[in-house]
């Protein structure tokens, strides 16, 4: 009989199709960068936590991968008489195993800890807790608590590999410990959809919820498309409520279903192929910010485990920034800021900013809320330049409620994301045409790989003009959508 890992169960708790096609069609399994870029980080956060737990280096680290689950349960069960910390403990039952993070003696038995690198407790983490002490339990251990530990986001790193109080931790003993039917019906539910044929179940939200599920492709393949699909409209909530009735296309939408006016100018600029542009309201929205102005855009990395002192976890730091300069007669310079070194770049980056943004001028940017959020967290870090870091925030101009009120293609597919708009109002630009990064996630990527100390001179070169010309066309693109929108189309950027 083939064992359920507590993996296999949270994935029939999301959907019973899915764990059909992990035990059956692995190969139709889609990885994306985002799903690794997790894994990586919980096995970042384990190693912290083992650290913590066992700070005199006692413990005994389970190693599942060279001893497999039959001879690691073997060993920890040895272990259990030794009274010392053990990581990667591995219990088998006849129908299931785990492995659990953390086991810690106390009283006549162990408390569990499982880590997570969230910062909060998830409702799937209580189904992840219950199966544990279930299983654990059922196994022979004497199971007195289970905790969930979890980053605490407002910790503040002092440096010198110091984790103390990184993680904090949360007793969910009464509510694993009440759920045993719940989870012996799970394994039941489960072992009887391994042993039938593909289940039939829709694409809907349990497709993105708790996990993204890398067989979306597959069983989204067996299902009507629609040309226009109603997920076009924007803050449209009743999506779920009409794909249940078959209702997929906004052609197909009941004259009952009423629309805001945002979502009506979707449904019909869509469905005509024609384009919306409300171009003297656009030039009046712009007309209170004359020139000259600068347009920024930033980029940023974050950590669940902090590497730079006096910064907190997931901190969005900023490493780069790119700034257009346009003059009243249309004279554009450029300016830009790149920190590869490894080291902290935030000082330097919030002091080549202030040079950079002038004094009074207008600063554009497009989704004012992120180079605001940034721009301020920059302030409280560093009191010293605080006054003229606010000042920037108190100068900019938000390009994105003007493209959102003003402005509508259907090649936008219901988005206002730049790179949505910049295509069907700039044709000839293009992130396509960039070598290497071409979105945020890339940018990300390409400075870990950078900063990394065993990349190469030549490859940390390639990276960081890579990077600056994507960011430098972030910046660029917004001089060309304020073109438009100012009506300046005569100007030669």
């Amino acid at each position: 009989m083939r064992r359920l890992s507590k993996s296999k169960l949270l994935a029939y708790r999301q959907c019973p199709r899915r764990l059909w096609l992990e035990i059956h069609r692995p190969d139709l399994n889609i990885t994306n960068a985002e799903t690794e870029a997790n894994f990586l980080v919980g096995h970042q956060v384990g190693d912290i936590a083992r650290g913590l737990y066992d700070p005199n280096g006692k413990g005994v680290l389970i190693n599942i991968e060279s001893e497999g689950f039959d001879q690691a349960a073997t060993h920890t069960q040895a272990l259990l008489g030794s009274k010392q910390p053990i990581f990667e403990g591995t219990f088998v039952t006849r129908e299931a195993l785990v492995l659990s993070d953390v086991l810690l003696p106390v009283h006549q038995g162990w408390r569990m800890v499982e880590v997570k690198s969230s910062t909060s407790v998830k409702d799937y983490h209580r189904d992840d807790v219950a199966i544990q002490s279930l299983v654990a339990r059922d196994a022979g251990l004497a199971l007195k608590s289970v905790s969930l530990a979890h980053i605490d986001n407002t910790w503040i790193y002092p440096g010198s590999e110091d984790y103390q109080g990184l993680l904090v931790e949360e007793d969910l003993s009464d509510q694993a410990f009440s759920r045993n039917g719940e989870v012996r019906q799970w394994i039941a539910g489960a072992r009887q959809t391994m042993a039938g044929g593909e289940p039939e179940v829709a694409t809907g939200p349990q497709c993105s919820t708790p996990f993204a599920c890398g067989f979306y492709t597959h069983c989204s393949a067996f299902e009507p498309q629609a040309e226009y699909p109603i997920a076009w409209l924007p803050s449209f909530r009743k999506t779920e409520m009409l794909r249940k009735e078959g209702i997929l296309d906004m052609k197909d939408l009941p004259d009952a279903i009423s629309l805001t006016e945002k979502q009506q100018l979707v449904r019909n600029m869509t469905l005509s192929g024609k384009s919306y542009f409300d171009a003297e309201g656009a030039v009046a929205d712009l007309k209170p910010h004359p020139l000259p102005g600068y347009f920024l855009d930033f980029e940023t990395i974050q950590f669940a485990i902090p590497i730079w002192k006096g910064t907190k976890p997931y901190q969005q730091i900023t490493f780069q920034f790119s700034i257009h300069r346009l003059g009243v007669l249309g004279k554009l310079q450029h300016e830009a800021f790149l920190d590869l070194s490894g080291n902290d770049p935030s000082r330097a980056f919030a002091e080549k900013l202030i040079a950079a943004c002038g004094d009074n001028e207008p600063v554009f940017v497009y989704n004012a809320a992120f180079e605001r959020t940034r721009i301020a967290e920059l302030a409280e870090r560093f009191p010293a330049l605080e006054k003229r870091l606010l000042n920037i925030n108190e100068r900019i101009v938000d390009l994105l409620p003007v493209a959102r009120e003003r402005y509508y293609h259907p090649s936008q597919k219901g988005s206002w994301s730049i790179k949505a708009v910049l295509p069907a109002l700039v044709a000839e630009l293009s992130y396509d045409n960039l070598e290497g990064v071409q979105n945020g996630g890339g940018a990300q990527a390409a400075y870990l790989e950078a900063i990394h100390p065993q990349t190469s001179e030549n490859r940390k070169q390639t990276l960081e003009r890579q990077l600056l010309e994507y960011c430098k066309l972030d910046t660029y693109a917004m001089v060309r959508l304020w073109q438009v929108f100012a009506g300046k189309t005569h100007w030669r950027l």
